[in-house]
């Protein structure tokens, strides 16, 4: 975890430094969505059945990719957010 308790207020910066502040959490907030995507994908199981394909006697529970999914969806959902974010916050450094 972080430790914010020296660092200055945001209030006693320039407008433009702050913007570039947030603008880089932004991109590593990003960034870390971005692995723990790759980690999920990682973590599931592949969709290759071709091994069960004829067999009526073998069952497979999955209970784990419902899981996964829901994660990755919840990830998508921030992701998308955090670009929005980091969208606007580069419109509103350019001049009007």
């Amino acid at each position: 975890m972080l430790n914010y308790a020296g660092t200055p207020p945001l209030a006693a910066m320039a407008d433009a430094d702050s913007r570039q502040l947030i603008a880089a959490e932004l991109r590593s907030l990003i960034a870390r969505i971005d692995l723990s995507m790759r980690l999920i994908d990682a973590a599931m199981p592949p969709e290759d059945n071709s091994a069960i394909a004829g067999s009526s006697e073998i069952f497979v529970l999955d209970d784990v990719t419902p899981r996964f999914a829901t994660a990755s969806a919840a990830l998508n959902a921030c992701r998308a957010e955090l670009d929005l974010a980091l969208q606007q916050l580069s419109e509103s450094d350019s001049p009007a």
